[in-house]
């Protein structure tokens, strides 16, 4: 019952006028307003402080940059077997398995389609149908940088402009093709194994999106799917690489072709990840 009043207010409820509103309130430079902000969010959710690559709260200046926190070397160890390929982000996994087609599950009773998530991507549909994918859940206390799950080039990205919806279980679990109606970052790859689409998914109170390509990308509820320059940045990336990061959380989707990996037996719905670990192996590891 709770969750569907959640869900109903969020169709009621002025999405981009309070992610504005969380988005310059996180940005704030008081010192005091700022660490009363950290504060309060640690009382609420249990951070692991140790593995905090600066001291909490005095060296961030705002809440938001303490939110994109960058973890300790060592924090996040990035598995390094050839034919692994690894978790992109902390969080918890949504789904994760094999496309019916070009059907990917979101949860019972609801699925949505390749030509949907891509949007413009159009001519990347037949490469991943019948193909692999995975939905890993970012929550608030998370972590909320995003790595390569796989080394890889980057050869485009587009950025979705769409809703706002909270993309929690209760959510998901009720709003038809949440991940295509919400705004969203594509990025494409080239790799050793195929392509590979990783889609950073925006969500209620997620101000932004940013990556070191196209820096800080702000949420627009319409207009053209936009073809980011990627020209700030070398495309080149490793396994464990920063690709981007959530101001504020979020879900992260990967899309592989047909048989090319497994996901591990323990990697299902429910679990909790962390980046670098190994979720999948190649069928063909490329040595």
């Amino acid at each position: 019952m709770l969750s569907r009043l959640f869900v109903f207010l969020q169709y009621l409820l002025p999405k981009f006028w309070l992610t504005s509103l969380v988005y310059h309130v996180a940005r704030i430079r008081v010192v005091a307003v700022k660490n009363a902000l950290i504060r309060g969010f640690l009382k609420l959710y249990d951070v692991n402080l140790d593995e905090v690559r600066l001291d909490v709260p005095g060296d961030f200046a705002t809440f938001n940059d303490f939110f994109i926190r960058e973890l300790g070397d060592g924090a996040r160890p990035v598995d390094g077997g050839a034919g692994s390929f690894v978790s992109p982000a902390d969080g918890t996994l949504s789904q994760a398995g094999t496309l019916r087609g070009d059907r990917l599950l979101q949860a019972k009773g609801l699925d949505y389609t390749l030509a949907d998530l891509l949007a413009a991507d159009l001519d990347k549909v037949g490469a991943f149908t019948d193909g692999v994918f995975a939905a890993i859940y970012l929550a608030p206390y998370d972590y909320h940088r995003v790595h390569a799950p796989m080394d890889g080039e980057l050869v485009a990205a587009h950025y979705v402009p769409g809703d706002l919806f909270s993309v929690n279980n209760a959510t998901a679990s009720h709003v038809p093709g949440i991940y295509t109606r919400n705004e969203r970052l594509n990025l494409h790859f080239n790799t050793a194994h195929g392509p590979l689409t990783l889609i950073m998914v925006g969500a209620l109170n997620v101000g932004s999106i940013s990556t070191p390509w196209s820096g800080e990308i702000r949420p627009r509820k319409s207009g053209v799917v936009e073809l980011l320059d990627l020209s700030a940045q070398p495309c080149d990336v490793k396994k464990g690489d920063l690709l981007g990061w959530f101001n504020m959380g979020s879900t992260v989707i990967v899309l592989l072709p047909k048989a090319t990996c497994q996901w591990r037996p323990d990697f299902a719905a429910g679990v909790t990840t962390r980046m670098g670990e190994a979720i999948g192996d190649f069928a063909d590891p490329v040595q």
